[in-house]
């Protein structure tokens, strides 16, 4: 069989570093009891790793407090805790039009159920917001703006710094989504000014799935919406107030959070920066490989600068779910097609009506070998279209 050609990394990257393979199974053979609920030497063992990855993560992110550092089980548990937690009837927040529904279908439900007014900011046709959109929108009872980092569908990613600094301003939180960009891009909450940062694990990352969190800047309030336990006082019938408790419940995910503390250190060790211009060479060799091809239609893809390594197009003639099935079984190219679970902005590009596009995913393990042949199928393709018009 043809050895596959992973082009799905937006969904979750694969495959991991060796290294975190190697580090979950020594974990998880010998560490693996249940952290922080006893004092013998192997659990206090297995505290030390969550501990060390909560320090690892708050100074990847530039925070200052590691206790600030909660577990989830991914960026929509998070994006939940948040949402649900610092909005209530009679408030206003503030997104965008590039959401994924881990943001939408929260805001969605406050509106819709809970009397909480949202508002959402229109991208360009680049795909981008303009920042100074965001304090027109501003209102005395605006409690949050959330926004995509960068986008799971075209890959732009966001003026963060600019909207922060507006927000900042007027008092109000402002909380990311980097579901795609954490691992790819660095995230600085100084630097950018952030109040919450949202991650996932299982992307770019590199660890595994079913671990993610949040880092939440001091002062920032978010309500209990949830109750458990913590293995810490539990004399006490409420739930704790103090972080990272506060945000955490039952028993942690300590073999993902080990994987998950591999992965980083795997990204720290080959730099951000050079992950990021690899992923970018193999994006724009796709660009330029199928820009001027008669019959495919790339989306937001003319310029580059500011972009991750997601990919979008559609043949013409062809559905899009239909195009990634002759990848696979044609040419065995793992890909993505739909609306991407992110269907506001496919209602900006025009795809909502004809089932979304195709998604090309980018990561540290593709080569110019498996673009090059991405870009001879999806020509192959164009080519059916074509014989088949005549």
């Amino acid at each position: 069989m043809t050895q596959l050609i992973y082009l799905d990394n937006g969904a979750t990257s694969f495959p991991k570093p060796e290294e975190v393979y190697t580090f979950m199974d020594h974990f998880y053979r010998n560490l693996g009891v249940n952290p922080g609920r006893s004092g013998y030497d192997l659990c206090l063992e297995s505290g030390e790793i969550i501990d060390a990855t909560r320090k690892q993560l708050t100074k990847f992110f530039n925070g200052t407090d590691y206790n600030r550092l909660c577990f989830s089980y991914n960026s929509t548990d998070a994006l939940n805790l948040i949402i649900n937690g610092m909005l209530e009837k009679g408030d206003h927040a503030i997104s965008t039009t590039i959401e994924h529904n881990s943001v939408l279908r929260p805001l969605f439900h406050q509106s819709e159920y809970n009397g909480v007014e949202v508002d959402y900011i229109p991208v360009d046709s680049k795909g981008f917001v303009d920042p100074d959109d965001f304090p027109k929108t501003f209102k005395s009872n605006t409690k949050l703006v959330i926004v995509n980092h960068a986008s799971n569908v075209i890959g732009t990613i966001q003026p963060l710094k600019e909207i922060g600094a507006h927000c900042k301003k007027h008092g109000i939180p402002f909380a990311i989504d980097a579901s795609q960009s954490a691992g790819k891009i660095p995230i600085d909450l100084e630097e950018q000014n952030l109040d919450i940062v949202v991650f996932t694990g299982h992307k770019s990352l590199l660890g595994p799935t079913g671990i993610g969190g949040l880092y939440v800047r001091e002062g920032i309030e978010i309500r209990l919406t949830r109750a458990g336990g913590t293995g810490v006082r539990s004399a006490v019938r409420t739930h704790l107030f103090e972080y990272p408790y506060r945000l955490e419940y039952g028993t942690l995910n300590s073999v993902g959070v080990a994987g998950l503390h591999a992965g980083v250190k795997w990204v720290e060790e080959k730099g951000i920066e050079n992950i990021h211009e690899h992923e970018m060479q193999l994006t724009k060799m796709l660009r330029d490989g199928l820009k001027d091809v008669d019959g495919v239609t790339l989306y937001c893809m003319d310029d580059l600068t500011d972009h991750i390594g997601l990919f979008l197009f559609n043949v013409d003639g062809f559905e899009a779910l239909n195009v990634g099935t002759i990848l696979d079984v044609d040419y065995n190219i793992a890909c993505r097609t739909g609306l991407h679970c992110a269907p506001l902005i496919h209602e900006h590009l025009g795809t909502a009506e004809i089932h979304g596009a195709v998604r090309f995913g980018i990561g540290p393990f593709n080569t110019e070998e498996h673009i090059d042949t991405a870009i001879q199928a999806v020509k192959k393709i164009a080519q059916m279209r074509t014989a088949a018009s005549h």
